[in-house]
């Protein structure tokens, strides 16, 4: 059965190559609303030329970010599986004006699909699309499948969070559609978060009586030094300083400053340990206000007990179709971060094979392109047959 869908897949790899074509040239940048909505409704008319009317279509907006789509279809088997994907990109509108489209062979003499979004993650979505089209031709057994396409994924899926956690609670399992990492699927992965700094101290003329002024700036700089001591790298904590502002002139003590850090964890433990850290940093001018914002978004993703079945359900699929499949841990988060959150069972990383994530040279090897179709159909069948 498996070697069967693998045929399927090889047969329909042009026909895939072309629908993950048309989905990176409608450019879908998480703060462009109308490009969203124009990617939504193009990706919507791909699933249902591929694959008919669905049993149900639920909307639910997204605000100032893009809509979350949930379409289901009904199988003709046990069981009832989710897929994720999200459809929003990093790349603002104009940029394949100057970054095309393109096939060319890279480094390693294989031929690669560069352009925007590709990798990240518009491959994954057509693998996804077409792995249960090829598996509804077979005849084998079906499960209802959900399909949970977001616009927000790249900014934290602030709005679809909750239908995706819905929806995960409702199924037998999650598949997340996300990019591999050389072909290994991500059962692991960093939780995290942005948090806000906020100094407010107190003006005065830098020349005349700077001794009055109280500096946010300076107190800040106190701030994120300690903040960045915090990390443990040996651990996976990371702390990333990314943005600071504050002051309103050359001439003028500062009365306001601002950071937004980027904090990376793996476990639980590491979250509450960096959450104390930052409420016991002290500045020493204590006319200083310090005001921190512990803006955690992702919970890690660990491999719990009811993702090891998964994996190795995924794991037989790939060794039929010829290859081993391994599995990662990663600095990233994605919305399988959320479904793992949960203790439900989640595998993340199945979607296309290349490189150069959230980079101009982002890419995909189109001969992968079927492997990868099949391996999700064919862990697809194996969940209607479990069930």
């Amino acid at each position: 059965m498996i070697s069967e869908l693998a045929r399927s897949a090889d047969a329909a790899a042009a026909d895939i190559l072309t629908d993950i074509t048309d989905l990176v040239a409608c450019e879908t940048h998480s703060y462009d609303l109308p490009g969203l909505g124009h990617g939504l409704e193009l990706l919507s008319t791909l699933v249902a030329r591929r694959l008919g009317a669905p049993t149900e279509v639920e909307r639910h907006p997204g605000g100032e970010q893009g809509d979350t789509v949930v379409i289901t279809y009904e199988g003709h088997g046990s069981g009832h599986a989710a897929i994720v994907g999200h459809y929003d990109t990093v790349w603002p509108r104009g940029t394949l004006t100057n970054w095309p489209i393109a096939s060319h062979r890279g480094e390693d003499g294989r031929q690669r699909l560069s352009g925007p979004g590709i990798f990240d993650m518009k491959t994954g979505l057509a693998q996804g699309i077409w792995a249960l089209k090829l598996l509804r031709e077979s005849g084998e057994a079906v499960p209802t499948v959900t399909f949970v396409l977001n616009g927000d994924e790249e900014i934290g899926s602030p709005s679809s969070r909750p239908v995706i956690e819905r929806v995960a609670a409702s199924v037998d399992a999650t598949l997340v559609l996300e990019a591999s990492v050389d072909g290994a699927v991500k059962t692991g992965r960093k939780g995290g978060g942005i948090f806000t700094v906020t100094a407010t101290g107190v003006e005065a003329h830098a020349g005349l009586n700077p001794e009055a002024g109280a500096s946010a700036i300076h107190a800040l700089a106190e701030f994120i030094t300690d903040a960045a001591a915090t990390a443990a790298p040996a651990e996976g904590t990371t702390v990333n300083v990314g943005r600071i502002s504050g002051g309103s002139g050359t001439n003028v003590v500062a009365g306001q400053a601002s950071a937004s850090i980027d904090i990376r964890v793996l476990t639980q433990a590491e979250q509450d340990r960096v959450d104390a850290a930052f409420d016991e940093i002290q500045v020493s001018d204590p006319r200083i206000r310090i005001d921190v914002q512990h803006g955690w978004n992702r919970p890690p993703m660990t491999l719990n007990a009811a993702s090891e079945s998964l994996l190795k359900t995924a794991r037989a699929v790939s060794e039929e179709l010829g290859r081993p499949l391994a599995d990662v841990t990663v600095g990233g988060a994605s919305d399988a971060n959320f479904v793992a959150g949960l203790g439900l069972p989640v595998l993340c990383g199945l979607g296309a094979v290349g490189g150069g994530a959230h980079a101009r040279h982002e890419f995909i090897y189109p001969d992968t392109v079927a492997h990868q179709t099949a391996l999700v159909a064919g862990i697809l069948h194996r969940l209607a047959d479990a069930a």
